[in-house]
């Protein structure tokens, strides 16, 4: 079965939505409704739908926003009320969209060619640069986004993990590790990919090797051999700093 996420600011507009889609496309599961685009990133990450539908302007995130963050996760349809750049854009293939007020024959269509993504199970599109120049020609302001979830493996079981949690990543030839205060997980991204997905001003870089989270850092030490060692809190571990990253810590 078929499911989705549903995400705009006005409830009337969502029900709308809702009630349509019922009508065109019945088995269709909406597991979450979200009012802003921060809402819906985490509804993306928790529920793992196929698809989300996003207002184009909402509140805390845009649509544009949370569709960067959501990237490949879910095959991304947008809702606009009116914007004729965002509909150029749309009819050029790069996404799906729905006209606010929703107009039922209009979304058959899209639901149409839904079916035939899902069914053929292809990959959600790589919209980054659609998305930068839809913000620009539309005038919405964009920040950069970062990674909110780590999708870290726990033995058999595959964990979502909240960065704000992780205290830091360390990798060896063939994993990386996941270091929270209870536990420790294993993914396969390397640290220099991590190192351009993750809020630099929440997490250093301070090895080729490893990433630590700059609230966990109780202090810096060095050793009989001259290295500065990362001290973490809660743990007594410690973690080496090398010399492209001493700068870092030069004030502490």
């Amino acid at each position: 079965m078929p499911t989705a996420i549903i995400a705009d600011d006005e409830r009337m507009m969502r029900d709308q939505l809702r009630s349509r889609l019922e009508q065109v496309w019945p088995e269709l599961q909406i597991l979450a409704e979200a009012k802003n685009g921060e809402e819906a990133v985490q509804m993306v990450a928790t529920h793992q739908p196929d698809l989300a539908f996003l207002d184009i302007r909402m509140p805390v995130k845009t649509g544009l926003e949370a569709a960067r963050e959501i990237g490949a996760q879910a095959h991304i349809v947008f809702i606009t009320a009116y914007d004729q750049y965002a509909i150029e854009a749309f009819d050029q293939g790069a996404v799906d969209y729905v006209m606010k007020p929703a107009d039922t024959e209009r979304l058959a269509r899209t639901v149409e060619r839904l079916k035939a993504r899902l069914a053929a199970s292809s990959a959600p599109n790589d919209m980054s640069s659609m998305l930068a120049k839809l913000a620009e020609q539309m005038g919405i302001a964009t920040k950069r986004s970062y990674l909110k979830w780590i999708q870290a493996s726990i033995g058999q079981e595959l964990r979502l993990i909240p960065v704000e949690e992780i205290l830091f990543f360390q990798s060896d030839e063939k994993y990386t590790r996941v270091q929270t205060a209870s536990y420790e997980a294993l993914i396969r991204k390397p640290v220099r990919d991590l190192a351009e997905e993750l809020d630099p001003e929440l997490f250093w870089q301070i090895h080729r090797s490893t990433l630590v989270c700059a609230k966990a850092i109780s202090g810096v030490v060095r050793d009989m051999r001259g290295r500065h060692l990362v001290q973490v809190k809660g743990l007594t571990e410690k973690l080496e700093v090398s010399r492209s990253f001493v700068h870092l810590f030069k004030q502490m």
